[in-house]
C-alpha cells in the first residue's frame, strides 16, 4: 500500500511516518494531482491519499480505498468526482489555535499594545506619558458566533473566561452543551444576534446554504462599532458587501484571516481578493494562518496515521465523512 501526500500535505511526511504503525510506503505528490489526472496512473485502488482538495472535472477519478483530508473543512472536494469505493474521513486539532488567535484579535482590537509600542520612545515619554488615550475591555462585551462546533467552543470558553456575553447560532447545536455560552440560537434569530453583537465571529463550515449568509442586509443590520472577525471561509461573507461596509464605515471593522481565492500551485498568484481589503485601515488582514502553529501538525497527523492503522486493522475510522462502498 502506497500513501500519497498530495501539495502541502507532502510536507509533513517525517509527520505521518514516524507516527505510522502501519507499513506503508508513503510519498508525494504535487499539488495539481489534486485537480488533474496526471499522476492517476501512480495510485492502486489500495492506496491512501491525503489531500485538502480534491476534483477530477471532465476526467473520472481513480479508484483507491481512503481520501484523507488533512483539515475539517470539505469544500475543496468534490464528492461526486470520488469512486463509490473511495472512503472519505477528516480531521480537526485547529480549534485551539483559532480561537487564541481571535481571542488575540479582540484584545487587541480593544488595547491596541501594538500601536502603544510602537509609538514609545525616551525622547517622546514625558508626552505620550501625559498623553495616554484611554483604550477598551473586552470584557462586559457582547460576542456573536456563528457556528457552534469545535471551534465556536472552543472561542466561546475563551470569551467567557474574560467576561464577555457569548450568544451563538447554530441549528445543529445541542441547547444543553456547554455551559460557555448564554444563549445557544437557531438560525432563524441570526437577527438578534447581529443587532447585539459587538464582535461577530464566522466559524460555520461552508456549505451550499451559508454561502453569502453575511450579506449586505445582515451587515447594515451590525452596530456601528462591531467588528467581524472571519476564521471560517471568505465566501460565508458576500465580498463587496463587507468591503463597501468596512469603506463607509457601516461597521467597525473586520478581522480577515479567511480569502476569496487561493494559488492552487507554486505558479499560481492570485490575489485573495476582487477588492482591496489591505488598503483600508479598519481591515486587518492575516495569510489563513490563525489554526497555523508549530503544534498543529504533529496533533493532526498523528491522528490521521492513528486512521490509516484503524484502517488497515479493519477498525471504523474516526471522523468518517463517507463510507466507501
Amino acid at each position: 500500500m502506497r500513501i500519497h501526500l498530495v501539495g502541502e500535505a507532502a510536507e509533513h511526511e517525517a509527520d505521518l511516518s514516524a507516527r505510522l504503525d502501519t507499513n506503508a510506503e508513503v510519498v508525494g505528490l504535487p499539488a495539481d494531482a489534486a485537480h488533474t489526472d496526471r499522476y492517476d496512473d501512480r495510485i492502486d485502488a489500495g492506496d491512501v491519499v491525503v489531500s485538502l482538495r480534491f476534483a477530477r472535472p471532465g476526467s473520472v477519478a481513480p479508484r483507491f480505498r481512503l481520501l484523507h483530508v488533512p483539515g475539517a473543512g470539505l469544500d475543496g472536494v468534490d464528492l461526486d468526482a470520488l469512486d463509490p469505493a473511495t472512503a472519505v474521513a477528516n480531521v480537526f486539532e485547529h480549534e485551539i489555535p483559532i480561537a487564541e488567535f481571535v481571542l488575540a484579535r479582540l484584545l487587541e482590537w480593544e488595547i491596541r499594545a501594538g500601536e502603544m509600542q510602537a509609538g514609545f520612545s525616551a525622547d517622546s515619554w514625558p508626552e505620550t506619558y501625559r498623553g495616554r488615550v484611554p483604550h477598551g475591555e473586552v470584557h462586559g462585551r457582547t460576542l456573536g458566533i456563528i457556528g457552534y462546533g469545535r471551534i465556536g467552543r472552543a472561542i466561546a470558553t475563551r470569551a467567557a473566561a474574560f467576561g464577555m456575553r457569548v450568544r451563538a447560532v447554530d441549528d445543529r447545536a445541542d441547547a444543553g452543551a456547554g455551559g460557555d455560552v448564554a444563549e445557544l440560537l437557531p438560525a432563524a434569530r441570526l437577527d438578534e444576534v447581529l443587532e447585539a453583537a459587538d464582535y461577530l465571529v464566522v466559524a460555520c463550515p461552508l456549505t451550499p446554504h451559508t454561502t453569502g449568509l453575511i450579506d449586505r442586509a445582515a451587515l447594515h443590520r451590525m452596530r456601528p462599532h462591531a467588528v467581524l472577525v472571519n476564521v471560517s471561509r471568505g465566501p460565508v461573507v458576500e465580498e463587496s458587501a463587507l468591503f463597501e461596509a468596512l469603506r463607509d464605515n457601516v461597521i467597525g471593522g473586520s478581522v480577515m484571516d479567511v480569502w476569496y481565492s487561493y494559488p492552487r500551485s507554486g505558479e499560481d498568484r492570485p490575489a485573495p481578493a476582487a477588492r482591496p481589503f489591505w488598503e483600508l485601515p479598519n481591515a486587518w488582514c492575516t495569510p489563513h494562518a490563525s489554526a497555523w502553529t508549530r503544534e498543529l501538525a504533529e496533533r493532526r497527523y498523528r491522528a490521521i496515521a492513528l486512521n490509516i492503522d484503524r484502517l488497515m486493522a479493519g477498525q471504523p475510522l474516526t471522523n468518517l465523512v463517507r463510507a466507501g462502498r
